[in-house]
This record gives C-alpha cells, sequence and structure tokens, in this order.
C-alpha cells in the first residue's frame, strides 16, 4: 500500500514538472487551441524525458494528464469521463475516493499538491459563477455535464480541500429502463404514470443516494406535453427534455457581502405568478417546505424529494421544517401537510447496494390529530441469489397482508 501511494505521489510530481515547463513556453499572446496545445505537450514530452524511456501508451497517458492539468480538472478529469464511477470524493490532495457499481474504494492517484487541488476548486465554482473562500469555505456548485458539486474548505474542513462530486447519467432514465432494472415492478410504473397524468402531488423520499432525483427524472418524462412546468433547484440537476413550455429556476448564493441571496423560498413565491400548471421542487430541506405546501394547498400540482427512512418519518421531517419557517400549531401544519400531498414514493438502497422502490404510499386525512397512511405497495425480500443480489419484488398491498 505505501508503495503504490509513493508511486502516485511521484507520478504527479512528474506530472507536475511538465506542467509548469509546458506553461512557461505558452505563447500568451494569444488564445492556444486544444491543437496548439496539444503540439506543445508533445514537444515538451520529448525535450524532458528525453532520457527516460517511455512507451507509446504512456507517453499517451502523460499527454492527456498534463494537457486535463492545464484546461481541465487535474487527476480528476478521467473520473469524469468513466460513466461507470457514480461519485467522487476527494479528502485533501492526498486521498480520492470513487464510488463504483456501488461500492466505495481508493483511487491510486492523487493531486501533485494542494495548490493544484485549490486551483481545481476555483476553476469548478467560477465556472458555475460562484465564489468560495476562508471567508465563504463552503459551495454547492455543479459541472459543465451536470454533475453535483458541494466543496468545503479549510478552516472547516480540516485535512485541506473537500470536494464530493455527484455524477448522473448523460441519459436520464426512464420508467421502463427502471422496470428493467428491477427497481420497481411494472405494475407500479404503471400506476404511477397514471397518477402524473392525472396531476397527482408526488413526493419521494429516501435516504442519500438512494436516486431520488434520478426518480423524479424519471416520473416527470410522463408529464403531459401541453403543461407549464417551473422547476425550482439548489442546483440545477434535473434534465426533463420531453417538456416545450419548460421554466428552470436556480438559487443564487449571497455575495461576499452576504447581500442579494435567492433562496428557494423566493423563487417559490415567484413561480406562482408566472402560470404555471406543475411546480418541481429538487428537494425541500428547509423552511421553503411552507411555502411549498401552500403552493400545493392553491391549485397548483407538484413533485418534490427530500431525505428520510420511510413515509412516516418524511412526514414527521416536513412538520418540522414548516415549523422552522412559520410559527403555527402543529396540528394546522399536519392538516397542511395531509392536504397537499397525496403520494409518498420511499427509494432505498438495499445491501447489495441495488436500488429499489421501497414503498408506495397514499396520504390520507388528518385524523385525531395523526396523518394517516394507506400503504399501497411494499418491497418484499425473498431471499438471495448466488451472487449475493437480493431477491424481492415490489407486492401491492393485498399481497403484503399474506
Amino acid at each position: 500500500m505505501g508503495e503504490k501511494r509513493e508511486d502516485g505521489l511521484d507520478a504527479a510530481m512528474r506530472r507536475q514538472e511538465l506542467c509548469e515547463y509546458v506553461m512557461q513556453a505558452v505563447d500568451l499572446s494569444h488564445d492556444m487551441t486544444d491543437e496548439e496545445l496539444y503540439d506543445l505537450i508533445d514537444e515538451s514530452i520529448c525535450a524532458r524525458m528525453k532520457e527516460e524511456y517511455l512507451s507509446i501508451s504512456e507517453k499517451l497517458r502523460l499527454r492527456k494528464d498534463i494537457f486535463n492539468s492545464i484546461r481541465r480538472l487535474d487527476v480528476l478529469q478521467e473520473l469524469v469521463e468513466d460513466e461507470s464511477i457514480s461519485e467522487i470524493m476527494v479528502n485533501g490532495e492526498n486521498q480520492i475516493f470513487i464510488e463504483q457499481n456501488g461500492r466505495v474504494q481508493h483511487w491510486g492517484r492523487c493531486f501533485s499538491s494542494r495548490q493544484k487541488l485549490e486551483e481545481v476548486v476555483q476553476q469548478i465554482v467560477s465556472g458555475a459563477n460562484r465564489i468560495i473562500n476562508e471567508a465563504c469555505p463552503i459551495v454547492d456548485a455543479r459541472l459543465p455535464d451536470g454533475s453535483r458539486v458541494n466543496i468545503v474548505l479549510p478552516p472547516v474542513a480540516l485535512e485541506g480541500p473537500i470536494v464530493t462530486i455527484r455524477k448522473f447519467p448523460e441519459e436520464a432514465l426512464d420508467m421502463e429502463k427502471l422496470v428493467e432494472l428491477n427497481s420497481l415492478t411494472g405494475e407500479a410504473a404503471d400506476f404511477l404514470r397514471k397518477l402524473v397524468v392525472a396531476g397527482y402531488n408526488i413526493f419521494i423520499s429516501g435516504g442519500t443516494g438512494s436516486g431520488k432525483t434520478t426518480f423524479l427524472n424519471a416520473l416527470s418524462n410522463d408529464i403531459p406535453k401541453d403543461e407549464r412546468i417551473i422547476t425550482i433547484e439548489d442546483s440545477a440537476e434535473l434534465q426533463i427534455r420531453s417538456i416545450p413550455n419548460l421554466v428552470r429556476l436556480e438559487v443564487r448564493n449571497a455575495n461576499a457581502e452576504g447581500k442579494n441571496e435567492i433562496s428557494i423560498r423566493d423563487l417559490i413565491k415567484s413561480s406562482l405568478r408566472m402560470r404555471p400548471d406543475r411546480i418541481i421542487v429538487g428537494e425541500v430541506r428547509d423552511a421553503a417546505a411552507i411555502d411549498m405546501l401552500q403552493a400545493l394547498n392553491t391549485g397548483h400540482n407538484g413533485m418534490s424529494t427530500g431525505h428520510s427512512n420511510s413515509p412516516a418519518d418524511m412526514l414527521s421531517r416536513l412538520e418540522t421544517m414548516v415549523l422552522l419557517g412559520t410559527d403555527i400549531p402543529l396540528l394546522a401544519v399536519r392538516k397542511q401537510i395531509a392536504s397537499a400531498i397525496d403520494i409518498i414514493v420511499h427509494l432505498g438502497r438495499l445491501r447489495d447496494k441495488s436500488r429499489h422502490v421501497l414503498d408506495i404510499s397514499e396520504v390520507l386525512d388528518c385524523v385525531d390529530g395523526e396523518i394517516e397512511l394507506n400503504r399501497i405497495f411494499e418491497f418484499v425480500e425473498e431471499g438471495e441469489t448466488p451472487e449475493g443480489k437480493i431477491a424481492g419484488r415490489l407486492q401491492g398491498s393485498a399481497e403484503s397482508l399474506i
């Protein structure tokens, strides 16, 4: 493990030395094209590495690494381009972990220095029109391909800059593909399609990495094409391509003086004046819950997502978030929730790291101060396959009682 680590550091240092050599040779009098930069890199490799034998594959790898270091995201670019990787976790300049096929593992490469990692961080946030520094050390942004990025800098992060990149598939999954992947049954998919077309208010709950955004994208494909849709997100992730009349809104963080912030709450209030047929809030995680519920209770259809361990927990979290934004009796909050939300779809990751719809419940009335739920579908385990995969299916409520 230690030898591999040293090899990674040596390779990173060699890349950095060549990068510096190339940068010194760059003609700053004009904007160099990618082809011109590649030519300069080739000349530099020949000049600096003539006493060291490198195979063709090693030269091509070094060529691409240097280009990525100058024009892209350095060592992270390879991971961003790898479609099999769903999450990239950078714990300082020396530790990079990836999630691939549902498994988290250490990646052998690293940044050449903390300065290089900091340069990549500034490149990411500037591309998303955000600001991050010691005074504002936390930021959410996105890459040009739509990947979600969270960055935390020192002094909050003790081991150096922390970068977490959540990647999304280039082509959003539809319900047919989710059925093919055994995330839900065809029966449940048809049921949800009918609810979407009919304009039911649907809330998608689940833990981190359970696939809430992916599932919301899939549901959105069944929205009637003649509707006007408004999406509201912290960082734009939804990939709704089937709706012509689509308005996408994204929050704006406060500037360096702490002013000019535009929050989810501001965007929900503004969206009500845009003549929406349906409002989709990417995720509700704070006092914006009260504005969303009020929108759904005033004749607007909508969908949203939230973190929770079960449908019942999601209702409790919504109560808490509403109370953060307004001082009203708990009973009134519960009645608002029961009136606003029709269906909760709960997602989860099983022991084998596969993602499934675990529960589809109908939100009934608030009776005797408690919101009642009617479970319509429930995932029931039926054992394991020889390969260690969970066997099971989403059963209708009548079958679940057996």
